[in-house]
């Protein structure tokens, strides 16, 4: 198993007042030659979004978008007609496919929208746009792996990628197992929240791990903790 770790603070941060985002890769103005992605992961933002404020009508095309909040609300429009709010609890899915118009603001007047925006290189390009959304219970993820984005499930959101993502809430002195679905996969590990052991890594709120070249690996609670697990091609 190989094991790379990114601490939190090695992200790449900007404040525009409006918008407060750490990014795990280089995105927009933040350049790292040496974190570009991670298979075919490109983007994990760490989105906290003012009041009222938001990302206007911009374009995308080939890529798989997901959005996850971790505290607040979304309201979403998008020009497959979509329109709607993604709540804390909500996973939203967008395919861009050949070309989508989208806009993400902040549905509170009075309060931040904290959230993970997550772009994924898709399977197939120049596919028909499409948008998902799903709620999920949060508390059949406690001590336990939830997946919520997938290829293969009825009861996750379908991506065009051969990638899963999972959340879990798990309390502290538990132990946590994951097991590749794909060979070749690789995991990028997301400390929403905690504290947790890989092999002999300490990961804190923020922290990162990327693992590669393994088929099962076990994560130690030494908090209780909120993970989310990304599991994708490597090429």
């Amino acid at each position: 198993m190989h094991i790379e770790i990114h601490k939190s603070e090695s992200r790449g941060h900007a404040n525009h007042g409006w918008l407060d985002t750490h990014h795990s890769f280089s995105f927009a103005h933040y350049y790292n030659p040496h974190k570009m992605g991670f298979g075919l992961l490109r983007v994990l933002n760490d989105d906290v979004v003012a009041a009222g404020a938001g990302f206007g009508t911009h374009p995308h095309n080939n890529m798989e978008i997901v959005s996850i909040p971790l505290k607040g609300a979304l309201a979403h429009r998008d020009s497959t007609g979509t329109e709607g709010i993604i709540n804390t609890g909500d996973v939203q899915i967008m395919s861009a496919g050949s070309g989508i118009m989208h806009s993400e603001y902040n549905a509170s007047k009075s309060e931040e929208v904290n959230f993970l925006q997550i772009w994924v290189l898709p399977k197939e390009k120049n596919i028909e746009p499409r948008h998902d959304q799903m709620k999920f219970e949060i508390n059949k993820r406690v001590n336990k792996w939830q997946t919520v984005v997938a290829p293969d499930k009825e009861d996750a959101l379908w991506i065009n990628q051969d990638a899963w993502f999972s959340l879990g809430h798990f309390e502290k002195g538990n132990s946590a197992k994951y097991t590749i679905h794909n060979r070749g996969n690789g995991v990028y590990i997301f400390v929403i929240d905690g504290e947790t052991k890989i092999d002999d890594a300490i990961l804190s709120k923020r922290d990162a791990a990327a693992i590669s070249n393994c088929e099962e690996f076990g994560i130690q609670l030494l908090q209780d903790s909120e993970l989310l697990i990304i599991e994708i091609p490597m090429n």
